[in-house]
């Protein structure tokens, strides 16, 4: 989901508690800060996290020397390591920055058909990626490293490196394949159950019980709205190290999804002051029916039927993959 999407239902969640709407009435910032809370675990992943994983090779690539070849074999290197060995290698691909607003782009796709990773070059990109007429890199080529390894099925098209910081890929040895997980940092401690529990009693203890109970609840409802997606989230860190895989029922790049949680998000908060006011105005039945019920089921019926066609271009680790994909290009605007 959207960083909006997150911050609007965390205000949601918290306006079905009374107290926290009464504070509100009084000047208190309890269902914002349920907000903000919401956004809380991606922030932690993204301006913390990934500062702090352990790499085993970093690829910086420059306009001078920039060779395709040189990285699609230190890719397949590291892929070829990690089956060997049976030990994760975790890589970072860097942008080629050009100037202020300047990115040279390039791709890198993983074929298991091929059994290959290709690197191809790209042209200059501002920071809206858009690509600047005739400047592709002159005498450039496409490079191709074959991995001397089994390569598992993974996203299904290009990852489009140029602007701010590159991806991180985390290759792994599972049964008789290498796969390739991208931002391996992503969706660990951060997204847990147990962090949830610690900040929302920690918020009781030093704010108060509605402060405490807005700030679970705000970190909840982004866990609940990530396990709809593909990638899923470590939900019992530090008991487990592996993520509990989503319910591959939305991707947190459709509009559809993140247009309809705004819309119901908002239309529940305004219920919710309303009904806990004075002197409520709101005929209950009627307004869910038409703001809530209605909408939801017409927005679910479009989105599903586009669904269906993705689905029969995209495999489930294809889709995983660009969920995972837009969800970064999201958090890295």
């Amino acid at each position: 989901m959207k960083g909006i999407v997150h911050f609007i239902s965390g205000v949601a969640a918290a306006s079905f508690i009374p107290a926290a709407v009464a504070s509100a009435e009084r000047g208190s910032l309890a269902l914002a800060l349920a907000g903000a809370c919401a956004l809380l675990p991606d922030t932690l992943d993204f301006k913390f996290a990934r500062y702090v994983e352990r790499l085993d090779d970093e690829i910086a690539p420059t306009e001078a020397s920039f060779d395709a070849q040189a990285i699609a074999g230190r890719i397949a290197a590291a892929m070829q390591a990690a089956f060997e060995t049976g030990q994760p290698q975790t890589v970072q691909l860097h942008t080629v920055r050009l100037g202020g607003d300047l990115w040279r782009q390039y791709a890198v796709r993983f074929s298991p058909e091929t059994n290959e990773v290709i690197v191809r070059p790209g042209p200059a990109v501002d920071i809206a990626q858009a690509p600047y007429p005739d400047s592709e890199l002159p005498g450039a080529t496409e490079g191709r490293a074959t991995v001397g390894v089994p390569m598992a099925h993974t996203y299904a098209g290009d990852m489009q490196i140029d602007i701010l910081t590159g991806p991180c890929f985390r290759f792994e040895r599972r049964g008789d394949a290498v796969h390739v997980t991208f931002l391996p940092w992503h969706r660990r401690w951060s997204h847990s159950l147990t962090l949830t529990v610690a900040l929302g009693m920690a918020g009781g203890l030093l704010l108060g019980p509605v402060f405490g109970a807005a700030i679970a609840l705000g970190m909840a409802v982004h866990l609940l709205e990530d396990q709809l997606g593909f990638m899923g989230s470590n939900l019992l860190w530090p008991f487990t190290r592996k993520r509990v895989r989503g319910l591959r029922l939305i991707r947190s790049g459709d509009p559809i999804p993140n247009f309809l949680t705004v819309w119901v998000a908002a239309a529940l908060t305004l219920f919710n002051l309303d009904r806990f006011s004075d002197a409520p105005r709101l005929l209950a039945g009627p307004y869910l029916l038409l703001a809530v019920i209605l909408p939801a089921v017409l927005a679910l019926a479009v989105y599903v039927r586009q669904r269906r066609k993705d689905a029969q271009s995209l495999s489930p680790e294809g889709l995983r993959q660009a969920d995972i994909v837009a969800e970064a290009e999201e958090i890295e605007l």
